[in-house]
């Protein structure tokens, strides 16, 4: 495994839950309606899972395409590495489950916590692995049941969240390097305003907790629009700064899909053509660290990419966390 020069995107998958909760249902849930959700958010409908059905289910549904896709057998796959925000359980890891749901027993498996950067964070932490020779072959899996941790009653975030799950399978090249570059940031002094309050070590399940809603994700979302909008458009920059390439060698820009106004104000913010950004958030609202990589399936799947492309992808989310990886097909 010596001379590693880089890596290479092998194959991607995705996978989104039948279920569809569409604005109108909403409405009849909560005090809103359709037109108020389409006007702030750009979402039309999201996918819901089941009462049974975890994250891992979502995930080793994805991975299962993502292999078949990729020509390589399930044991030819070294490290599973798993990004949620919407875990099975506190532990063992989402990823362990997904193993043990694909039948890969002794493959290292663990999972990545930086909310909906975290496809992000995986990728480079991937790369970083088989660059040094830890491994030839990675199954990264972002997936996310933001459902079951969504407060019915809170009209400001149960309009934004859904379900679902995408893979992608990188492998070791001794030629070209898709990942072309990478920026990560994070800021813990915003913490307070995207998070879960109860249910870790600072604030332990108890019945004052469950009474007041605490298990469930509050945001201060005027606060957090402002940071996202400069952090994703920064951070695009600084990755794009590490290549030789221009804005206009971008085939096209997968930005985080939280909202359909933040995702212009980014483009507005670059100066970037927005027929050249993929959009899916009508379809299916913020699916945290899922978004980038089912995007990204879709958008090969559609063609919207093709082999040689160079596609940027973009998120922010809780902790702060925001990055920015610039892929080539």
């Amino acid at each position: 495994m010596e001379n590693i020069k880089g890596i290479k995107i092998v194959s991607t998958g995705s996978y989104l839950p039948p279920k569809i909760l569409t604005n109108e249902e909403l409405s009849r849930m909560v005090d809103t309606s359709d037109e108020w959700i389409l006007t702030r958010t750009g979402i039309k409908e999201r996918r819901i899972a089941e009462k049974d059905v975890t994250a891992s289910d979502l995930g080793a549904a994805a991975a299962k395409i993502a292999i078949g896709r990729s020509g390589l057998k399930p044991e030819d796959i070294d490290i599973i590495i798993c990004a949620t925000i919407s875990a099975d359980k506190i532990f063992p890891s989402t990823a362990c489950f997904i193993q043990n749901k694909l039948n890969m027993p002794d493959v290292t498996a663990f999972d990545v916590s930086a909310a909906c950067s975290g496809f992000i964070y995986a990728l480079q932490v991937s790369a970083g692995l088989i660059k040094s020779c830890m491994a030839r072959n990675i199954l990264i899996v972002g997936t996310e049941v933001l459902s079951k941790f969504t407060d019915w009653q809170d009209r400001s975030t149960c309009v934004l969240f859904g379900d679902g799950a995408g893979a992608m399978i990188i492998s070791s090249s001794d030629h070209n390097d898709a990942l072309l570059s990478c920026h990560l940031g994070a800021d813990g002094n915003y913490s307070e305003l995207l998070h879960i309050p109860a249910g870790g070590g600072k604030m332990p399940a108890s019945p004052d907790t469950v009474k007041k809603h605490l298990h469930y994700m509050k945001m201060s979302g005027k606060e957090v629009f402002k940071v996202a909008v400069v952090k994703m458009a920064e951070a695009f920059e600084k990755a794009v700064s590490k290549t030789k390439l221009s804005v206009s060698d971008i085939s096209l820009l997968i930005p985080h899909q939280a909202n359909m106004r933040i995702i212009d104000a980014v483009a507005r913010k670059l100066d970037f053509p927005l027929e050249k950004t993929y959009v899916n958030v009508h379809k299916y609202g913020n699916i945290s660290a899922a978004t980038t990589i089912v995007a990204l399936d879709e958008a090969i799947s559609e063609g919207r990419v093709k082999k040689g492309d160079v596609v940027a992808l973009v998120a922010f989310g809780g902790g702060f966390t925001w990055g920015a990886s610039i892929i080539r097909i």
